[in-house]
Order: structure tokens, then sequence, then C-alpha cells
């Protein structure tokens, strides 16, 4: 499975879009440099669909407007 992810920085109110085939190792990379919390993420079967998805929320603002509006409550 490939993994689009969003996840969030308290400190400085930050987040961050990615993708990955292994969610739990990934996570850890990040969390070297701080500390970051997981809000979201979407498994994808294919990792050319992930690649795709992850490319529309960095590249395109309705993507991200949609997707920060269905996370909203999770990024409080």
């Amino acid at each position: 499975m490939y993994y689009v992810y969003v996840i969030h920085k308290n400190e400085n109110n930050k987040l961050y879009y990615g993708y990955t085939n292994n969610l739990k190792r990934r996570m850890a990379q990040h969390n070297r440099n701080g500390i970051w919390g997981l809000v979201y993420y979407e498994a994808y079967k294919s990792e050319s669909d992930a690649r795709r998805r992850e490319r529309r929320i960095k590249d395109y603002g309705q993507a991200l407007t949609a997707l920060k509006s269905r996370i909203k409550d999770s990024l409080s």
C-alpha cells in the first residue's frame, strides 16, 4: 500500500503533505526533526495514484482547501 499523509507540528502550526509506502518509518524520520503528529492519511494500492494525489494537494489550491476543510477539527 501507498499512503498520502498530512502531518502537523504544533509548535509552529506547520503542515506537511507527502506520500510513502511505509507510514510508520516515515513518521519516525519526520520526528527526528521535532514532534510531528499524523492528522490524516489516504491509502492507495497504486504508487502512481498516491503520487498523483500528493501532487494535486501540493499544486492545486482547491484540493488543499478541500482537504483542510475536511480535517479542520483535527488541526485544532
